[in-house]
């Protein structure tokens, strides 16, 4: 089933659903990074992204960004007790500059560019963690990762190693509900941009609503893997899952 879109100026095609083969491929994708994201923190991108990008690169960023409210809002509503409140407050508070900074460098510096060198900034917080370098938790160090969360997740959509990097030495459930609580909010902001921008489509809506199964399976098994997780294991993922966030994104740079 098909409907038209519009995209500079001419008619095209776009598809409303993936046929069988293709559905399957990314629900299975979505499922498990909705897996990771429930026990870690962040990481759904990671798997989801490149998967969807080869089936059908036009459902992005608009189709994965709808699916992070049901996952971000069912981890913070599971572990609600455990969120670090002052913590979102100044995360919010700096991911909304962030995430104008970040388009107003998109728009003059090639967007490239910038994910090469934040892809490369979370790489070097990633090698001084290994070194023992403890960042505390305050006002001003919230605030920055959060405008360098924000910045980084309008230029490469994944914005959640900042933080988690931030909170690698806090309990797990803490660093899960924090980082859904943001997840959450930043993510109405995205949408409503991205809505504003007219990136977000009908078809964008339907295949996101088909989706949301495999998030809902990927959330559910989270909870167990999560309970194995806090048993000393947090802070090496959370390394794990930056460093292969970083790379990631330095490679989408380069490509």
């Amino acid at each position: 089933m098909r409907c038209a879109s519009v995209e500079s100026g001419r008619q095209r095609e776009a598809p409303i659903h993936l046929n069988g083969a293709e559905y399957a491929v990314v629900l299975v994708a979505v499922a498990l990074g909705a897996a990771v994201q429930g026990s870690v923190g962040f990481g759904a991108n990671l798997i989801a992204v490149p998967v969807l990008a080869l089936v059908e690169p036009d459902a992005l960023p608009a189709t994965l960004t709808l699916l992070v409210v049901p996952l971000a809002a069912g981890m913070a509503w599971r572990e609600r007790h455990r969120v670090h409140r002052s913590g979102v407050a100044w995360l919010m508070m700096g991911r909304l500059p962030g995430t104008v900074l970040g388009a107003v460098v998109v728009a003059v510096v090639s967007g490239d560019a910038l994910a090469v060198l934040l892809g490369g900034a979370v790489l070097a917080a990633v090698v001084m963690s290994l070194r023992v370098v403890t960042v505390p938790v305050t006002p001003g160090t919230t605030f920055g990762v959060g405008v360098a969360s924000g910045a980084m997740g309008t230029a490469t959509s994944i914005g959640g190693p900042p933080v988690a990097l931030l909170y690698q030495h806090r309990e797990g459930p803490v660093l899960r509900a924090t980082l859904a609580v943001v997840f959450a909010l930043g993510t109405l902001v995205s949408i409503t941009a991205q809505a504003i921008a007219g990136v977000v489509a009908g078809w964008h809506l339907v295949l996101a609503a088909a989706l949301v199964p495999g998030t809902l399976a990927g959330l559910v098994a989270s909870g167990p893997i999560a309970r194995r997780v806090d048993a000393g294991r947090v802070r090496p993922l959370v390394l794990a899952f930056a460093t292969a966030a970083s790379v990631a994104t330095i490679v989408r740079g380069l490509t």
